[in-house]
């Protein structure tokens, strides 16, 4: 169902706290004998007259949508990330939202972010076989796997929602039905930092340069949670030489990338998945698809607890060439605990950057950021790192 903006304010506008006693009085005319009538003003924060409804059609010109992966608990917060992608982008181009939950969105959530939204928003309710665990997982064995990684205090090792929202990020969102009308996506979080305009369409900077994924933050993935990720990922590699591209970015996640595949480690690099602009058709496609299927099979989503971002991040750097991977350096973003700015001054000065913390502590300078092995990779120059 599309949601348009013909919606009245929220309540905390039409009633504010320091007026509740006028604003629940009626509005009849009061005066004093042997004066003028007088109105009595209405409450503030209410406007006059109502505001004419919204136009919410689309001005960009790509078939994008905005993701959002949320419950209902966390609308204050998804609220805030919208207020931000709404000011710095989507205002200029009313790109629509889709909000997806495997629980029923309330009628307060599509309120107030389709109030929030300039396009058009939509709300799908997750398939339970896609946020479950698939027959083929053991529920003994993966009773002692988070009973291991509990007392290892391995975070969310010892979640079972976790596990099916990195299932579900990794194999099933873009095949939902309210996804079928779109090529690209941007992945937005509840409760992230956005600091920057985008004073252009990242979409359609995406299709005119041949690009099919990017990022903003890169980072090592925790050992714990994917041992056994590498180790698949070559059993498919064997498997499917076909699917694995020729200029592709095995010198980014890898260990030693000169011996092959087969032959090197991975370094646990990985983009942050948190934020994603990209090709729908590329998770769509066949090599993906074979490789989220057979990863799918090993078990690991469940049996360790595979990320949908190294798994994103693994399939984007061996089945794309790594040509068709863009890193948003103009983007200003956080994800607790990290964040970034650009580092440039050009990006500052004409996308009026203002990020709540120095140039030196953004995440590229860190010693733990893959940003300067990517950067070693495209032969681009390194970022100075701060204690």
């Amino acid at each position: 169902m599309i949601h348009s903006k013909n919606t009245n304010l929220s309540e905390a506008l039409e009633v504010g706290p320091w007026a509740s006693d006028h604003a629940r009085k009626s509005n009849d005319v009061h005066s004093a004998p042997g004066s003028a009538p007088r109105v009595k003003p209405a409450p503030v924060g209410r406007p006059p007259k109502p505001k004419p409804a919204k136009d919410t059609r689309q001005i960009g010109t790509e078939k994008a949508t905005l993701v959002m992966l949320v419950r209902n608990s966390e609308l204050k917060d998804a609220l805030g990330s919208m207020k931000q992608i709404e000011d710095r982008f989507n205002r200029h181009y009313q790109y629509p939202w889709t909000f997806l939950n495997d629980e029923p969105f309330t009628e307060e959530f599509k309120n107030h972010t389709t109030r929030m939204a300039s396009g058009t928003t939509e709300y799908g309710l997750i398939p339970k076989e896609q946020w479950s665990m698939p027959d083929w997982i053991s529920e003994d064995k993966f009773q002692e796997v988070i009973s291991r990684m509990s007392q290892a205090k391995v975070i969310y090792g010892d979640s079972r929602t976790y596990r099916h929202m990195c299932r579900y990020n990794s194999g099933f969102f873009f095949r939902d039905k309210l996804l079928a009308k779109y090529d690209w996506y941007w992945r937005v979080e509840p409760s992230i930092g956005f600091y920057c305009d985008m004073n252009y369409d990242p979409f359609t900077f995406m299709r005119e340069n041949k690009k099919r994924y990017s990022f903003v933050i890169a980072l090592p993935e925790y050992l714990p949670t994917v041992e056994t990720l590498w180790k698949t990922t070559q059993e498919f590699a064997k498997l499917h030489p076909e699917h694995i591209a020729r200029d592709n970015s095995l010198g980014f996640i890898a260990t030693d990338p000169d011996k092959g595949i087969q032959e090197t480690d991975y370094n646990l690099c990985h983009f942050w998945s948190n934020f994603e602009i990209a090709d729908l058709n590329f998770w769509r496609g066949e090599a993906y698809g074979k490789y989220f299927e057979f990863l799918d099979k090993k078990g690991g989503f469940y049996y360790e607890r595979w990320g949908d971002a190294p798994v994103h991040s693994i399939a984007a750097a061996l089945l794309l060439p790594k040509d068709q991977i863009h890193f948003f350096g103009d983007v200003g973003y956080k994800h607790v605990p990290w964040g970034r700015c650009p580092l440039d001054n050009e990006s500052h000065d004409t996308a009026r950057c203002m990020c709540p913390f120095d140039r030196k502590e953004s995440f590229d300078h860190n010693e733990w950021s893959c940003q300067n092995r990517w950067n070693k990779f495209h032969g681009l120059p390194e970022n100075p790192i701060y204690e």
